[in-house]
């Protein structure tokens, strides 16, 4: 399959992590660790996307309730709320031209304002290297 002809929604992630305003630091830095993933989306009790939290946005807040010996704080403490999403309608060579800037790691793809999965560097990475097995030089 052509790059040119790929969309999000063919190669994107459907199990999509997500964490809730009230979900502890502690267990949004558990569930990107085990994901393997650098963020996730911020969602509401309906599944749409009000925001997304970072490792960089973790790692203060963790570094002082280390420093002090407290509990850390919510998700909704730490998150991000202008965030930038993608449609799963969306070419994936525009989503590579955006990953290839000092922009995010990781995408929400959102549909009617809900989330239904992510797409990280790794997939679109992961797209462009099989096409480029595929491809037969002219």
């Amino acid at each position: 399959m052509k790059t040119g002809t790929l969309f999000v929604r063919d190669i994107m992630s459907r199990d999509a992590y997500y964490v809730y305003p009230d979900t502890s630091i502690i267990d949004c830095v558990k569930g990107l660790t085990q994901r393997r993933l650098p963020g996730a989306p911020v969602a509401d009790k309906r599944g749409h996307l009000i925001g997304f939290v970072s490792e960089q946005d973790i790692l203060p807040a963790l570094m002082q309730s280390a420093y002090y010996s407290e509990k850390p704080k919510d998700v909704s403490s730490v998150m991000q709320t202008n965030v930038l999403s993608v449609s799963p309608n969306d070419h994936i060579m525009e989503i590579a031209k955006m990953m290839a800037e000092p922009k995010p790691k990781v995408y929400p793809v959102v549909q009617e304002g809900r989330i239904i999965g992510i797409i990280t560097r790794y997939h679109i990475t992961k797209a462009l290297l099989a096409d480029l097995e595929i491809a037969v030089p002219v």
